[in-house]
């Protein structure tokens, strides 16, 4: 699409010339500059025209959050995998004594997931209530 011309329009052929202030003009500024891809007029005529101007935000404090989830999934990933293995083992062997040990093996383990779990539902009401809140 070539400059000037906007999806649905024949173009845009009549110039309109103000002037604003300087607080204006930064204000505008500031908020072309957290759009994507849009410049100060761009966001004007978006705002002649009602069109919705999207400000595309990033929130650092939720990196440490992700990275912390990322690690927890991790965890939770291997605990499980490792009840499954003494699980199988579990149903190989016949004798009663060979199984309880297993059992122990798999309780331990269930065990050590309770807190992995803990931590992640305490993580996730925080996210909660900051994404819900808005």
């Amino acid at each position: 699409m070539r400059k000037g011309q906007i999806k649905g329009e024949k173009g845009l052929t009549y110039p309109v010339m103000t002037r604003i202030t300087k607080a204006k003009y930064d204000e505008l500024k500031a908020i072309a500059a957290k759009t994507k891809d849009e410049t100060v007029s761009g966001v004007i005529r978006n705002i002649i025209h009602n069109r919705p101007v999207t400000i595309h935000t990033y929130d650092e404090t939720l990196d440490l959050m992700m990275e912390e989830l990322a690690a927890l999934r991790g965890e939770i990933k291997s605990i499980g995998i490792n009840i499954n293995q003494v699980t199988r083992l579990f149903n190989t062997y016949p004798e009663e004594r060979r199984k309880e040990f297993y059992a122990k093996i798999a309780f331990n383990q269930y065990f050590g997931i309770e807190s992995k779990i803990d931590r992640l539902l305490t993580i996730i009401s925080k996210l909660a209530k900051r994404w819900l809140s808005e």
